[in-house]
């Protein structure tokens, strides 16, 4: 199916591996013109240059969007080499680990919502006026299945459910604008150096058995999987669908 993404402009966030290294190589390959951004130069370069190699016009924006001016700076960045931004992926997102609530410090909560929801705010925002002037644009927002399910982390879960809420909000805000706003919320996805290929390494029966126990399909999914959906959801495919959350878990049961 030809997704008509062809020489769109596309700006992914937390780029550089997993989920967001997926979707930037799936907009690539559709055609994109797409900026990729994370904190990480070197991880950033190499997958340009693999991208390019491959016939892609990619770019890297090295930048911290956990903070308003690092948001400000990549989207301006990325506009410099783009043009006006069309799409937009707000994929950083991540947590420290177990945060039960009675013992995650304050501070720690403070880092996982930044980095999980006010990312998201700043990024979205900064691409904003842009999208007002032409009356035109889209922006996706990667959530979690830890938004509605327990996953033993009281910071992510609380962001993740955050994120997933301003996406209804931002879509019927924002539909005057022509301007769709969805989100995706993966289950537990496994790629190498993520917090699941870890735990597969440091405690592989417990891994086993979760996947008995809790994966329906019986194994993890891929980001590619994920990436699939992400980049229909942003193509004029999906021109009547704003404002919401699609749920891509493989069935899964709970976040753990």
């Amino acid at each position: 199916m030809d997704l008509g993404l062809s020489g769109k402009t596309v700006v992914v966030s937390g780029a550089s591996r997993g989920i967001g290294r997926a979707i930037a190589e799936s907009f690539a390959k559709e055609g994109a013109r797409v900026a990729l951004v994370a904190r990480g130069e070197q991880e950033l370069a190499t997958l340009c240059a693999s991208l390019r190699e491959q016939g892609a016009d990619a770019h890297a924006v090295v930048a911290d969007v956990q903070t308003e001016a690092g948001a400000a700076a990549a989207i301006e960045k990325a506009t410099a080499l783009l043009g006006p931004i069309e799409i937009l992926v707000n994929n950083v997102g991540g947590s420290l680990g177990s945060g039960k609530f009675a013992d995650v410090s304050l501070a720690d909560f403070r880092r996982v919502v930044d980095l999980n929801m006010w990312s998201a705010v700043y990024m979205s925002h900064a691409a904003l006026g842009g999208m007002k002037q032409r009356a035109a644009g889209v922006i996706l927002h990667v959530s979690s299945i830890s938004a509605r399910e327990y996953c033993s982390s009281a910071p992510y879960a609380a962001a993740k459910a955050a994120l997933s809420g301003l996406t209804k909000e931002m879509a019927v805000d924002l539909a005057a604008l022509n301007i769709r706003v969805n989100a995706i919320a993966p289950g537990s996805i496994l790629f190498e150096g993520g917090s699941w290929d870890r735990r597969s390494k440091s405690d592989p029966a417990r891994i086993e058995k979760m996947k008995r126990e809790e994966l329906p399909f019986g194994r993890f999914g891929t980001p590619q999987e994920v990436a699939e959906v992400a980049v229909f959801l942003c193509s004029a495919r999906a021109s009547w669908v704003s404002g919401s959350t699609v749920v891509v878990d493989g069935a899964q049961g709970r976040a753990l």
